[in-house]
């Protein structure tokens, strides 16, 4: 079974392409949701949380604060590498047992926005990208979730230029004007005759 990861920066369109590879029997692990989940879910990620960030980060109930421990490591990029040190690698090995449940699938597909710029690429054996046009991102993310223009110019800098994704990748999904679909289908194509 082959590991493809899925990736592409804010407003591209990843999670619109990776629910049409769900459609089409593939299954997608959408890294974000699930690290999400194991923070609140999993014990001793949760244990690694608090002793680095304090107790006050999950309430009594042991929901995590969001807003606070994203205000911790969106201001400290110390922080941010500790909290991606912690959760990376419980991320990492709830994939591979995940993997172990979809063992019968030709491939199995990651989304995460972050694959190379953490490294992630190398657990892979192919990549896919999901690429736009600036200015489509931009209109995208406005419309999705009704932040300002600046604030998207500045996610989208600290984001891996879109060149260096398309460069790296090993299949690119334009995602501006032209049909996705098409381009998904001759992806799936390449990759279940790679998996025989």
């Amino acid at each position: 079974m082959l590991k493809i990861g899925l990736t592409g920066g804010i407003g591209s369109g990843k999670s619109i392409v990776g629910r049409a590879f769900e459609m089409m029997g593939i299954p997608i692990y959408v890294a974000d949701n699930e690290a999400k989940r194991l923070m609140v879910s999993d014990a001793e990620l949760q244990n690694l949380l608090v002793s680095r960030f304090g107790d006050q980060i999950y309430d009594s109930n042991f929901n995590l604060n969001r807003k606070l421990l994203a205000e911790i490591v969106f201001n400290d990029s110390e922080a941010l590498k500790d909290i991606n040190s912690i959760v990376h690698p419980a991320v990492r090995k709830d994939f591979i047992r995940w993997c172990e449940q979809h063992s019968q699938t030709p491939y199995v597909i990651q989304e995460s926005a972050i694959i190379f710029d953490s490294g992630l690429y190398k657990n892979f054996d192919k990549i896919i990208t999901v690429a736009a046009e600036d200015e489509i991102r931009i209109q995208r993310v406005m419309e999705r979730d009704s932040i300002s223009r600046e604030l998207i110019v500045e996610r989208m800098r600290s984001q891996l230029p879109e060149s260096v994704r398309i460069e790296k990748a090993d299949f690119v999904i334009y995602n501006n004007t032209e049909l996705i679909l098409p381009q998904i289908e001759r992806i799936d194509k390449q990759i279940r005759s790679l998996s025989q």
